[in-house]
């Protein structure tokens, strides 16, 4: 019986509850709900719901607002209200000084709840924070909150405040803004550290995933690569390209973009920075004045406090002479700032602002003009990039979609490994074979090569001796004469270092970076210092064509090795700088 009875507790004290709940929920779908406002926000008596009287609380929350908009990112709205000494009025809630006004430093956390409020832009919610049970953890009764998203959010009434910050269309966008500023958000997001100019604006022509930065080498240098197809489901990366060739395509896009725009673009300037310093002289005027009636205040009660009360008089004085003090250096720092950044433009600065506006490529090339400052430009003016490489060609598609709705078509040429990837390779080479018919010597067909356009890989300027001597032997042209030249002097199963390169497939400096690591048997040649002759024998030759072969990262790995093993009799000690 007495089970029975709990049991029977137990369910009406449940049933009570969901009805206090359902009563709580309904009042909330009518928005007479109340709950504590945020800063910017007061309640009266009545329920309604208002602008904070004081003005400089209402002056810093529109700014935040609209620096926000203008920088794009928290961390940067959090550091211009540090540098600029900007505090947020916040009312207290509870104790004896309830309802007072109180101005504290500004924290991330602060302003994220103020830009993800619903409030600010005139609309009622409820149910955005709620508990889930199964975070929950006992004993621990601020554990397991959670953040809805604003489509389950048990009740949303828009223009329900007639005192509103912003629209409702500018809280969605921000919304979106501070998403994609996420570190794994798939949007373009904010500009982050590194030279990479396009970070977040590449698209793959190929599979239509973003393009992430890669940073590697001995410069430390970026690659964009769409890996997407490589992490999800374990095939092949679509493509990569070098990032310096690609970013200097766009700039010099975005300049030829904005160049018709250069006297708009110095007006607006202008008038941005104008409107800039006359807020935060605004601001500084309403602390000054907020100050000169503290100490107008504290002058009162000290004058009405009568003379033979010193007790309360000398803390009355001491009061009014910390007022005063502070009023004083409120004062001097007001006119450092108001000689520093004037409110009105001068001539110099105008001046200044037209000249560099005229002369955009100057600007965007000085060094006072950071990354930063770059990639903002870059996503002023284009949405995406969509890149597409002629598989493993010089040649790579480029599609600009700009801010405007046009979109601009192009071919970059990128650098490339190897001389097989030109895409006129088979050109390249029988024209390389005509002027060797012909009787030329390897300086003179670079020089003809570069006079027809024909370009090496890695984005050189043009041919060199060097580099037609080696496409040369590539192409077994010139090995006849390299084995009949000092015969005499090669052994059984020895190759001059130039012949076992061409043979190898790589370059002779390369074959020689590997001889001083000890990875070949090598003796210098008698007559002609300097030049080495290889022992090689079938096997070795074999060897040392599947070493090349192999990725890049093994390979390196191995000839690491090899140098940090002891050194060998048949290791040269010549130095690199006598060798050149």
């Amino acid at each position: 019986l007495l089970g029975l009875k709990g049991t029977m507790s137990e369910a009406e004290l449940h049933i009570l509850k969901q009805r206090m709940q359902q009563g709580k929920l309904g009042k909330a779908r009518r928005g007479e709900l109340a709950f504590p406002v945020p800063t910017g926000y007061v309640r009266r008596p009545s329920g309604e719901v208002t602008f904070d009287p004081d003005e400089e609380v209402q002056q810093v929350v529109r700014l935040i607002f609209r620096k926000f908009e203008e920088l794009g990112t928290l961390h940067g709205v959090l550091a211009y209200l540090v540098e600029h000494h900007i505090k947020l009025g916040v009312r207290a809630r509870e104790g004896e000084a309830k309802g007072e006004l109180e101005w504290r430093r500004p924290n991330r956390m602060t302003l994220q709840n103020l830009l993800k409020h619903p409030i600010y832009a005139g609309a009622y919610a409820y149910g955005r924070r709620r508990v889930d049970l199964r975070k929950k953890k006992p004993g621990r009764p601020s554990t397991g909150r959670t953040v809805a998203p604003p489509e389950k959010w048990h009740v949303l009434i828009k223009d329900h405040y007639s005192s509103a910050y912003i629209s409702w269309e500018c809280y969605e966008r921000n919304l979106k803004r501070l998403a994609a500023n996420r570190a794994r958000a798939e949007a373009m997001g904010a500009p982050r550290e590194g030279p990479s100019l396009l970070q977040g604006l590449l698209v793959c022509g190929r599979c239509g995933a973003r393009m992430t930065v890669r940073y590697g080498g001995s410069r430390n240098r970026h690659t964009y690569v769409c890996a997407r197809q490589a992490t999800d489901y374990g095939g092949q990366a679509c493509q990569h390209l070098s990032g310096p060739p690609l970013d200097e395509f766009v700039g010099e896009k975005v300049l030829e973009a904005l160049e018709p725009a250069a006297l708009e673009l110095s007006l607006e300037a202008a008038k941005n920075l104008e409107s800039e310093r006359e807020d935060l002289d605004r601001l500084w005027r309403m602390r000054l004045e907020r100050v000169a009636y503290e100490v107008e205040r504290a002058g009162r009660h000290y004058r009405f406090v009568e003379p033979e009360n010193r007790l309360v008089g000398r803390q009355l004085a001491k009061d009014w002479e910390e007022k005063l003090a502070t009023e004083q250096r409120l004062k001097e720092d007001y006119r450092r700032f108001s000689h520093e950044q004037p409110r009105p433009l001068s001539k110099v600065e105008r001046e200044a602002i037209r000249r560099l506006s005229g002369d955009i490529p100057a600007l965007w090339e000085a060094r006072s003009t950071t990354e930063k400052d770059r990639k903002e430009i870059v996503r002023q003016v284009i949405e995406r990039i969509v890149i597409d490489a002629e598989g493993t060609t010089e040649r790579v598609q480029i599609r600009i979609e700009w801010a405007g709705g046009t979109a601009t078509e192009g071919i970059m040429i990128r650098p490339v490994g190897k001389v097989e990837h030109l895409s006129y390779y088979p050109q390249l080479c029988e024209r390389v074979r005509s002027l060797r018919a012909k009787g030329m010597s390897a300086s003179q067909i670079a020089r003809r090569l570069n006079e027809e356009g024909y370009r090496p890989p890695k984005r050189w300027e043009g041919f060199e001796r060097q580099s037609a001597q080696d496409l040369i032997h590539r192409l077994g042209l010139s090995r006849k004469r390299l084995r009949s030249e000092g015969r005499k002097q090669l052994g059984e199963h020895e190759w001059w270092l130039g012949e076992l390169a061409c043979e190898i497939g790589m370059p002779e400096a390369t074959l020689y970076g590997w001889l001083r690591r000890g990875r070949l048997k090598a003796r210098q040649q008698e007559k002609v210092p300097y030049r080495w002759i290889v022992r090689a024998d079938e096997a070795e030759v074999e060897r040392l064509k599947r070493l090349r072969a192999r990725p890049v990262g093994n390979r390196l790995r191995e000839l690491w090795v090899g140098a940090s093993s002891p050194r060998t009799d048949h290791r040269p000690e010549t130095p690199r700088e006598e060798h050149r």
